[in-house]
């Protein structure tokens, strides 16, 4: 039975080790899970899953295996249970005598089929009491009571005299496919590094100090070092305005994360996609304009190119002269792009739009072409492959 849940994890691409295998293994004969699903399941999370964001994959593939022996209750996990009813209110202070008093309902299967019977019947939150679903009193179900034949629905376990934990479990999703903040940027970025030592000299060098001290007949000698930084240079292109508004807070953060890491970087915006002209400053980007052909000359082949953009637009924009929505373009933007992948040796796209959406739109299918397939989503995952690519 295990066996077959070990290849169920490695067919799922979490890759547990033959080693950490027999270490569950070792750990159910030692009774360290013993007789209780949750248990085993706390195990085994922690024997097999080097890693919290895979967390969640490995939900999916424990409740998909053991479904039939987690899933006791059947379609009753599927109810929804409002969370007011649950709410936990305040705690029972029983006396001995009142606990010999609660009577059990009979068993599990009694307890199960009284439960789906009350839960047809109740329309509203109930606090206190001996039958409906809800928090405290001494109804075999709810939560924060007690019942020595109980079931406990949402909330944490209090008395431990349930026979069935219902805690309908919502993981917060640590996958590496969420959405990317602000910090979970900084560390992806920190896979595009170089250091270097560069300019003034302005922090001790602690190990050099003390051998020309030694040397010195132990006559302070300070040796003083450039600051060590991250040598990679970056150019970063915004797409602004239209489709791009909801995605506006993510390439916010996208700018802080890279402004902190990165020493040299420069930045610009653009609309659907790069033409002619790039701006600075979007408020007067009629006005002041720079030239593509002037970045080309200006910044050497060795900056690191990044879009970022949704390529969602029509492929006529990229494609042909005239194309742009916004004013008269004398070459198409795919002339302009391909004078980029030229010049610089390393260019990706970061587009926030979701990838399973990517094959439905035509323009974004050009647009990968465009950079040689070189598009990555604005996931933490996408990110990642991105700063390896510019590596």
């Amino acid at each position: 039975m295990l066996n077959n849940f070990f290849y169920a994890l490695r067919e799922a691409e979490l890759k547990p080790s033959v080693t950490e295998y027999l270490t569950l293994l070792e750990a159910l004969q030692a009774r360290v899970a013993f007789c209780s699903i949750d248990e085993f399941y706390y195990l085994a999370r922690a024997t097999l899953v080097k890693d919290e964001t895979k967390f969640d994959k490995f939900d999916r593939v424990f409740g998909a295996y053991f479904q039939g022996v987690e899933d006791v209750m059947g379609d009753l996990l599927n109810a929804a249970i409002p969370e007011e009813w649950l709410e936990q209110m305040k705690q029972l202070n029983l006396s001995e005598e009142e606990l010999k008093k609660i009577q059990s309902l009979g068993g599990l299967d009694k307890l199960m089929e009284e439960f789906k019977k009350r839960l047809e019947e109740q329309k509203e939150r109930h606090e206190g009491g001996n039958k409906w679903i809800g928090t405290g009193g001494t109804s075999p179900f709810g939560n924060g009571g007690f019942n020595p034949e109980g079931i406990r629905v949402g909330g944490k376990g209090g008395n431990r005299s349930a026979v069935k934990v219902w805690d309908k479990r919502e993981y917060a999703n640590l996958d590496d496919s969420l959405e990317l903040g602000t910090r979970n940027i900084k560390i992806a970025l920190r896979r595009l590094r170089k250091f270097a030592r560069t300019g003034a000299e302005e922090v001790l060098d602690l190990d050099d100090t003390i051998r020309s001290t030694a040397r010195n007949a132990g006559y302070l000698d300070i040796k003083m070092v450039p600051e060590r930084h991250n040598a990679v240079k970056v150019l970063l292109f915004f797409d602004v305005g239209g489709s791009m508004d909801p995605h506006v807070r993510v390439c916010e953060e996208l700018f802080s994360a890279a402004s902190s890491e990165f020493k040299h970087m420069e930045y610009f915006y653009f609309h659907n996609f790069i033409y002619e002209n790039v701006w600075k400053d979007n408020h007067r980007r009629h006005n002041e304009k720079t030239s593509t052909w002037d970045l080309i000359h200006r910044f050497g082949e060795d900056y690191k190119v990044i879009f970022v953009g949704d390529a969602t637009m029509s492929p006529y924009e990229i494609t042909y002269p005239g194309g742009s929505v916004e004013h008269w373009n004398e070459e198409a933007g795919s002339t302009w792009m391909q004078r980029i992948t030229s010049h610089f040796n390393k260019v990706i796209w970061l587009n926030p739009e979701p990838e399973q959406h990517w094959d439905y739109h035509p323009s974004i299918q050009v647009a990968r072409e465009l950079v040689e397939e070189r598009m990555f989503p604005m996931t933490l995952n996408g990110l990642e492959r991105g700063m390896k690519q510019l590596l």
